[in-house]
């Protein structure tokens, strides 16, 4: 063997190590986002794709002759099913109740292949190199291919090709590997006729997937959801989606429902208003997420509001919040307004480097159901925001639902106690959401007795604002059982996952 066909075949290693690493995270990315959990996805298919590689290991024992077909025939099947596995997971979940099995089938059977890769791939290079230099190079080249592709994949591919799309390129680029080895070995390979009809046709039902990925990409997302899609795309940080019904336009990110507009007035003015009304001064309103603009409209109600910095991660949204006709009909053209401006960077981040004191503060933030907008529910996060607000200030936060996932909930009221805050809970039923509830703070003791609406609203009205802040036994009973949430000791991802597992 030359030293240009031992490069081939360590290249081949490089490319199925890119590969291989691509596929174990876009299982993990589909199973989070239907399935939600994302510490608990990753770590299943982790443990589950490793496991499989041992298990392909050992059986590589068994397999004493024709090594170079065998590696062949790993690489298609690599890209066979590691290809198609994006789309046929959503097939499983929006078709089928097995989505599991499909999930821990696709685990072994790509961990077994990638398992299998290596070995043969030492026995075959050990013949022409010193066993020392076949395992060094192999294993250098298979760890650098799983580094690269562990970046490729949430920095350029996810965000440009979405799941179903860059599982059907990864799954071409390992066909054609495939076809590189066939052609530079054909001449070793016994059944070679046949391999080149098996690796053409797989590489063409692989095309025809790419070409027709768009339309299956919305047919499958389709059966998510109740309405029409009207707009769908991955960013750098979460799935958006918009459905337009017959009087009903909503969000979802992530798969999770943000709004709807049959009913959104009953949550943003119960965001808005409280902080609003105990607030001494609005001058300066600081926004945290809300890039839909629909805290902001009911914001901008107030004549003495002078600006509104409004800081949201994903710039896409901010620009349909600006742009889309459907929002801009439901938040009044908010983002267009002077005393808004637009910030587009991490939240945390934002307060870390500002040094400005606002008025008001709300948090419209996703719930905290991953470990990235945990850090956002931590007392650390709430000591940013008690660093930020004036003495006669008053904070809102979104707190999940009080009735769904009550623990979460006391959690999050908890844990900004705990940053020295003094917490106000409270709670308003929005139809689209059940009973939902938010986190009044402030530095000082507010009187409850003192309050008046500053003017006419659709939901809210003197007897049902005092109403938000009493709950039931049922609800006040959990919140003796919580910890305040930390950076170094995340509970509430424990406690929202225990709440919403039952609904």
């Amino acid at each position: 063997m030359k030293n240009g066909e031992i490069g081939i075949l360590l290249f081949s290693i490089f490319i199925v190590a890119i590969c291989g690493i691509i596929y174990e995270l876009i299982i993990a990315g589909v199973s989070s986002y239907l399935l939600g959990d994302s510490i608990t996805q990753f770590s299943l298919v982790i443990g589950f794709f490793m496991s499989a590689m041992g298990f392909g290991s050992y059986l590589s024992k068994f397999l004493k002759n024709n090594l170079l077909e065998c590696f062949v025939i790993v690489e298609i099947v690599i890209g066979l099913v590691g290809g198609f596995s994006a789309l046929v997971l959503f097939y499983a979940f929006g078709f089928t109740s097995s989505y599991h099995i499909f999930m821990f089938l696709f685990i072994i059977i790509i961990g077994v292949m990638v398992g299998l890769e290596i070995p043969i791939l030492m026995r075959i290079l050990k013949e022409y190199e010193e066993l020392r230099i076949a395992l060094a190079n192999v294993l250098s080249f298979d760890y650098i291919g799983a580094l690269f592709g562990s970046i490729a994949f949430p920095l350029i591919l996810l965000p440009r090709f979405g799941l179903i799309k860059t599982s059907l390129l990864i799954g071409v680029l390992n066909i054609l590997v495939a076809c590189i080895i066939y052609y530079q070995y054909r001449q070793k390979l016994i059944k070679s006729g046949l391999f080149l009809t098996v690796l053409i046709l797989i590489l063409l039902s692989l095309i025809v997937g790419l070409w027709f990925s768009n339309q299956a990409e919305r047919f499958l997302e389709q059966r998510l959801y109740r309405d029409k899609i009207i707009f769908m795309k991955q960013t750098p940080y979460q799935k958006i989606v918009l459905t337009k019904g017959k009087n009903d336009f909503r969000l979802f990110i992530n798969g999770n429902l943000q709004f709807s507009s049959y009913d959104e007035y009953r949550y943003h003015e119960a965001l808005v208003h409280p902080p609003m009304i105990f607030s001494y001064r609005h001058d300066r309103v600081l926004v945290l997420g809300g890039g839909d603009g629909l805290a902001v409209r009911e914001l901008l109600r107030y004549p003495d509001v002078e600006q509104i910095i409004l800081v949201d991660l994903d710039e896409v949204i901010t620009k349909l919040a600006t742009e889309n006709k459907y929002f801009v009909k439901l938040n009044g053209g908010s983002l267009s307004d002077s005393r808004v401006q637009i910030i587009n960077e991490d939240a945390y981040q934002f307060l870390l480097k500002t040094d400005e004191l606002y008025n008001v503060i709300l948090v419209d933030l996703p719930d905290p159901n991953n470990e990235n907008l945990n850090k956002l529910y931590t007392s650390q996060f709430y000591y940013l925001l008690k660093k930020h607000l004036t003495p006669d200030g008053a904070i809102a936060v979104q707190s999940t639902s009080p009735y769904f996932a009550p623990l979460a909930f006391w959690s999050i009221v908890e844990t900004i106690k705990d940053a020295g805050l003094k917490v106000y809970p409270y709670h308003v039923y929005v139809p689209s959401f059940g009973d939902w509830g938010f986190t009044l703070a402030t530095r000082r003791e507010i009187d409850f007795k003192k309050f008046q609406l500053p003017f006419k609203m659709r939901y809210l009205n003197e007897e049902n604002f005092a109403a938000m802040f009493s709950f039931g036994e049922d609800i006040l009973a959990y919140r003796k059982m919580v910890e305040p949430n930390r950076i170094s000791h995340p509970v509430l991802l424990r406690y929202y996952e225990e709440g919403w597992k039952h609904w």
